[in-house]
């Protein structure tokens, strides 16, 4: 496996070492991670860590404790290294194993956020990848939305946030599985991507134990930025 290190985007003084033909971070992680809206001395766990932009953009804006799962080794041993080059080891740990075996780590109620870039694709999907690295990455092999809202309403605190970022069309599914879980969505932001016009992601706030009630962002444009920082703090 030949790998390369690059430059996080635009974040000044961060890299990240990812497969040269292969998997690579994508605009998702990059506008979860700023979606966040994150403050100091939290915990914060990452699902599907994958190389872990996710933790290393949200670094840049606390100094919380911040975890990663990683259930493919290679692409956990990728995120590692990335940490390491960015002198973050003592702020972020990554941790090769499932999701779904999280119990072995941590207590529930332990963390006061949860991020998380999933697999958008059902597992029976005809468009699954004949790459293994990426059939994982999109396809709900491994875990679905239900394993997700499952484990954020046992690991987060009473209140606690999960944010994600999905596909639109799967926005129904997610609504149902958040109520089901007393994970209610609490507020949710389309994104454009190009020129179609057409919202092709969707970011939640899923808030533990909240009240109904769902509040919609405008939607964001993001097909013509040179960068993604802060943008959703501007309305």
């Amino acid at each position: 496996m030949k790998t390369v290190k690059n430059d996080l985007f635009d974040y000044s003084n961060r890299y990240i070492w990812q497969m040269d033909d292969g998997f690579k971070f994508s605009l998702d992680s990059i506008l979860l991670a700023e979606y966040v809206k994150v403050s100091d001395n939290q915990n914060i766990l990452d699902m599907c860590t994958g190389n872990a932009p996710v933790p290393l953009i949200i670094s840049t804006k606390t100094n919380s404790s911040i975890v990663g799962f990683e259930i493919q080794k290679d692409i956990a041993n990728l995120a590692k290294k990335s940490v390491e080059e960015n002198k973050l080891t003592e702020q972020i740990e990554i941790i090769n194993d499932d999701i779904k075996n999280i119990g072995n780590y941590y207590e529930e109620n332990t963390f006061d956020i949860i991020t998380c870039n999933p697999p958008y694709f059902k597992k029976n999907s005809s468009l699954v990848n004949k790459n293994d690295y990426k059939s994982l990455a999109r396809h709900e092999i491994a875990i679905n939305l239900d394993n997700i809202f499952n484990l954020g309403f046992k690991y987060l605190r009473n209140n606690g946030i999960l944010y994600m970022v999905h596909r639109p069309e799967r926005l129904d599914e997610i609504i149902i599985l958040a109520n089901r879980y007393k994970m209610n969505v609490k507020e949710i932001a389309l994104v454009i991507t190009n020129k179609s016009m057409i919202p092709a992601l969707v970011l939640v706030k899923c808030v533990k134990n909240s009240k109904g009630g769902i509040k919609f962002r405008k939607i964001y444009d993001v097909s013509k930025c040179t960068t993604y920082q802060h943008i959703f703090d501007c309305e």
